[in-house]
């Protein structure tokens, strides 16, 4: 909690996170508390469970999708202008606003753009399944005590896995979800993914190949976060 505060702190003094979002923090008898902006929306997941199905294909949702998209790169594209990662990036941690907003929560995994400062904790990873491959090989090489330094690029393969993920309903790297999460990492590793015109719900070849994009296995290959928000 108190590494989270120090990175809502500096998001905020960096201007990658509005000022309204951290809203107080301090301490108490037993441990610390940490107060943020309430976000009225739902869970990524459930709000596009009409689109995972066929009866999502109208003209409405497509607007809507890429909206949602939209708003999230941007966030992303924020933070990033300013050197840092979330390094969370999953459906999770995204709320779907009424009016069809993606916003962003969770930074205490967060990486900023110097090293990390003394006491922090080791980033190893996050969600499983919207683990970048560059992440997930830097995990399987180096010991648990390490940090891994996430890097802008990881958030968007994480932001297409994630879209991929809530839209298909099927996570997009081909391994058995009874597997333990070295052996995910392995297969996670290699950068294949499933092929998404396999499990798309309905037809959008925008969409469709705006994921693809953020899920290629080099870093150098995908766009950037600012780039997305024009792709979308």
């Amino acid at each position: 909690m108190a590494q989270e505060d120090d990175h809502l702190i500096r998001l905020t003094a960096a201007g990658a996170l509005g000022p309204g979002y951290r809203v107080d923090a301090g301490v108490w008898q037993d441990g610390r508390w940490l107060a943020v902006r309430w976000i009225d929306g739902a869970l990524l997941w459930r709000a596009l469970a009409l689109a995972r199905g066929p009866e999502g294909d109208r003209r409405s949702v497509r607007p809507w999708l890429r909206g949602i998209a939209r708003t999230w790169a941007e966030h992303l594209a924020r933070m990033h202008g300013e050197g840092w990662a979330h390094a969370d990036v999953q459906p999770t941690n995204t709320l779907i606003t009424g009016d069809g907003r993606a916003e962003v929560i969770d930074y205490a995994l967060a990486c900023g753009p110097d090293p990390a400062p003394e006491g922090r904790l080791p980033y190893r990873g996050a969600l499983t399944h919207t683990t970048a491959p560059e992440i997930a090989d830097a995990i399987l090489s180096t010991p648990g005590d390490t940090h891994i330094q996430a890097q802008p690029a990881a958030d968007v393969w994480s932001l297409g896995a994630s879209l991929f993920w809530a839209w298909t309903g099927c996570h997009p790297v081909p391994y058995a979800d009874s597997a333990d999460r070295r052996e995910k990492l392995i297969v996670i590793a290699k950068g294949t993914t499933r092929n998404l015109c396999d499990l798309r719900p309905w037809l959008f070849p925008e969409f469709e190949k705006a994921i693809t994009a953020c899920l290629a296995p080099d870093p150098a290959d995908r766009p950037t976060a600012e780039e997305l928000t024009e792709a979308w």
